[in-house]
Parts: C-alpha cells; sequence; structure tokens
C-alpha cells in the first residue's frame, strides 16, 4: 500500500516556528499523509513532549532533528540525538547510523540556506537526499540536487520544510509499505521513495520568512516539569 510522509517539519520546539505538534499532526492527516518526521533545529524535545500525545490511529510520527552541523543542516530521521549543533556533519553522520537513523542532507544547493555543500556531500557516505523543498529560494536549487542524487545512485526526498501548520504536506514523499511502522519506513526510505508536491506559495513563504525574523512572537512550548 503506498503511503505518503512529510519528513522534514518544524513545531514551536524550533524558535522560528509556531505551531504545535497537534496542529502539525492535524494539517498532515487533512492532506491525506500517513505521517510525519518533526524535525526541530538541534532540539529532540518534541519527542518528550509527545509522549503526552494520543497519536491517531493508521498516522505515524517518526522522531528526527534537523542538526546545524559544522558545513550545514542535516536531517535525522528515524532517532533522536543528543545536541550536536556545531559538530561536523560527517560525525554527526556516524552518531544518526549507530542511533538508527537515516540522514539526509537539507537542501543542499540552496545558496541562501544553510545546506551541505557538493564539496562535503562527495566526501560524505550517506543513502538518501532531499532532492525537493518546498520552501528554497529559487527552484534551481531543487533541480540541482535532483542532478546530484541521480549522478550518485541515491534514495530521494520531498519535503515542506513546515514552520506553520498551513505548510505540512505541500510536498511529500512515498513508500509501498506492507506495514506502517518506524522501521518499515526506515527501510523503504534507503530503498528509494517517491517525491512530489510544489513549492511554499508566496504567501507561505512570508510566513516562514517573518516568522524568522520575528522570533519573540512565536509561541513557546510549555516547561517541562
Amino acid at each position: 500500500m503506498t503511503h505518503r510522509f512529510d519528513l522534514h517539519t518544524h513545531s514551536f520546539f524550533s524558535k522560528d516556528a509556531c505551531s504545535t505538534p497537534e496542529e502539525l499532526v492535524a494539517a498532515a492527516r487533512k492532506r491525506g499523509l500517513s505521517g510525519i518526521a518533526i524535525t526541530d533545529h538541534d532540539s529532540c524535545d518534541v519527542h518528550a513532549y509527545l509522549r503526552r500525545f494520543r497519536v491517531p490511529d493508521g498516522f505515524l510520527i517518526l522522531p528526527g532533528v534537523e542538526v546545524s552541523t559544522a558545513e550545514g543542516h542535516l536531517l535525522c530521521i528515524g532517532a533522536t540525538l543528543p545536541r550536536m549543533k556545531g559538530v561536523p556533519a560527517r560525525e554527526v553522520l556516524e552518531e544518526i547510523k549507530k542511533a538508527g537513523g537515516v540522514a539526509i542532507p537539507a537542501h543542499p544547493f540552496d545558496q541562501w540556506r544553510a545546506g551541505i555543500r557538493a564539496a562535503v556531500l562527495d566526501t560524505l557516505d550517506i543513502e538518501v537526499l532531499e532532492v525537493f523543498n518546498a520552501a528554497v529560494t529559487c527552484r534551481g536549487y531543487n533541480d540541482k540536487a535532483l542532478e546530484y542524487a541521480r549522478k550518485r545512485g541515491l534514495g530521494m526526498t520531498a519535503s515542506s520544510d513546515a514552520h506553520h501548520d498551513s505548510a505540512v504536506g505541500v510536498a511529500s514523499t512515498g513508500f509501498e509499505l506492507d506495514t506502517l511502522s518506524v522501521p518499515a519506513v526506515l527501510e523503504a526510505l534507503r530503498r528509494g521513495g517517491r517525491p512530489e508536491g510544489t513549492c511554499l506559495t508566496f504567501r507561505e513563504g512570508l510566513k516562514k520568512h517573518f516568522g524568522n525574523w520575528f522570533r519573540f512572537a512565536n509561541r513557546r512550548p510549555p516547561v517541562f516539569s
């Protein structure tokens, strides 16, 4: 059975995002997705928060995080990590593999964002690349990522990079799965999924941009006792 996932989303545990995990899930279900990965910037706190949340039947939330490595952003899908901000990408990649996750360089060719560039990608033993990021500053950057993935024979993903629930699912990746589980998704991810989607609308782009600049206005998560 085909299941679609948005593997790059942010909750209000990211300083530049404002939606609750519950809102992200509701938006994903409305778009017909089978699940999402919540990949907050340099924080896995959302996954402690989610222990108090009943996930709807037939829906899967994959653990994850977007690590700001020394060379750019690297998604960890299917596992959580200790804080590794500023650590070289090669070392972060090793930790992701040790944790049983899949590493996916995010928006690697976007010159205005912190992607891992080709010179470093060439040295990394990656299996998957984000070839379509809905929030890229120029659509040509996605074309370059797709070309690079094809040359290396990498698995491919498309993701929304949503920082608001209204953007969840505008891009997603499809997999053929017998069971809806984290191990099944990771196995399918390594084999390669079917990316599809559209870029953010002008309005959604503005929301993301101003959410980044006016972080003080974003809703903050509760403090755990």
